[in-house]
This record gives structure tokens, C-alpha cells and sequence, in this order.
């Protein structure tokens, strides 16, 4: 057993409704890890124009995906560009549109809202229409829910829902996070994780501690 090819676009033969990311995007700000995947019925391809939002390349913050991510259709990262100056009265950008009202403009009171680059980490499942605010680091194993709108970061192996997200539970006992974190399945080789996949499926922590020895 070995899988898909971790190099398709299309990782389901025949059928063009999910990609893996990776294989789709060009921008350099935006990385994604083997199996991460993205469907969409109208195109997953499209993930870079549709999904990752201001994304501009003269700020330079990075969209950081980890290894086997799923990802509903209408995820959404809104990026940086996005953010507008909050230190005068008025939030209106007058200064991108010149004809004069750039003169005077301070870009320290834009960027002084900046939050950096975006992580996602790995075996992370987003929801449909789930919104991904700037800055957010989103921990391995954690789960958001449909339409959720995170602003915060999500630790690993938690579920996060709702708008603003908050976290329901954690899916599994804190000595077990710390273990599986160490363990950390999705960086091993496919042929390893190909042998364990009944320990991964079915939640057998011995099994998986004695693959990672």
C-alpha cells in the first residue's frame, strides 16, 4: 500500500472535485505539505484566487499548511492585506487611491496591525465556509467547524466552532496530545504510515508508539 501520488493535482482518478494543494498554488508566499487537500465541485484548482484572500506579495506574509489538511469547499483565509490603519478617526484607506490623498500617509499606522503569516498545521479539518483571520496558528489535529470564524490560535487536537470560534472540547485527553505530538505520524514515510493506518484510524496509541520507536 502506498496511497495517492502526493504529486497529482487530482488525487481521485476521473474526477476533478478535490486537489491537493500543493500541486495547485504558485505563489511563493503560500505553502502547503503532502495530502493537503482542497475540494470544491466548481474547482478546487482555483484554491489560490478563491480561498486566500489580500494575499499581496509586497507585504510578504505567508499562508503555512501542514501534511494531510482537508479542507471543505469555501474555506477562506483573509491575510493581511486586508487590514485597514485603526489609529485616526476615520478606517477609509484614502491614501491607495492618490490623486493627492497619499501625502501625509504614515504606513506605520497600517502595518503596526500586521499579524504575521498564517499556520496551519497538520491533520488540521476545516470546514465549509470556515473563515481564517490573519495571523492565526491553528495546531496539529484540530478541527474547525463549518462557518466558524477564527481570529484566534487553536491548539492542537481542538475543536473550535461558531463566530466568533471558541473551543468546545478538546478531542482527547491532554497526556494523549503531548504523545501524539511526539509520535507526529504525518511526518513519517507513506510507507510506514501505510503500515500503521489501522493504529491511526482506530486510535491505538501503543501501536503508534511502538511505530515511532
Amino acid at each position: 500500500m502506498h496511497g495517492p501520488d502526493p504529486s497529482a493535482r487530482f488525487p481521485f482518478p476521473g474526477a476533478r472535485h478535490t486537489a491537493f494543494i500543493k500541486n495547485v498554488v504558485t505563489r511563493h508566499t503560500i505553502e502547503a505539505g503532502d495530502y493537503s487537500y482542497y475540494h470544491d465541485p466548481e474547482g478546487p484548482e482555483h484554491f489560490e484566487e478563491r480561498c486566500v484572500l489580500y494575499h499581496f506579495d509586497f507585504i510578504g506574509d505567508r499562508l503555512i499548511i501542514g501534511r494531510f489538511c482537508a479542507f471543505a469547499t469555501g474555506v477562506q483565509f483573509i491575510m493581511n492585506g486586508a487590514n485597514h490603519a485603526m489609529t485616526g478617526f476615520s478606517t477609509y484607506p484614502f491614501s491607495i487611491f492618490g490623486g493627492g490623498w497619499e501625502l501625509g500617509f504614515d504606513p506605520a499606522t497600517w502595518t503596526a496591525g500586521l499579524r504575521g503569516d498564517t499556520r496551519i498545521g497538520n491533520d488540521v479539518w476545516i470546514g465549509r465556509e470556515a473563515r481564517i483571520l490573519p495571523g492565526v496558528t491553528i495546531g496539529d489535529g484540530a478541527i474547525i467547524g463549518t462557518r466558524a470564524v477564527v481570529g484566534q490560535d487553536v491548539p492542537p487536537y481542538a475543536i473550535a466552532v461558531g463566530n466568533p470560534a471558541r473551543i468546545v472540547r478538546q478531542r482527547f485527553a491532554p497526556a494523549v496530545i503531548d504523545r501524539l505530538l511526539v509520535i507526529a505520524w504525518w511526518n513519517w514515510p507513506v510507507e510506514r504510515i501505510s503500515r500503521n493506518l489501522d493504529a491511526i484510524r482506530g486510535a491505538d496509541l501503543q501501536v503508534l508508539e511502538r511505530a515511532a520507536a
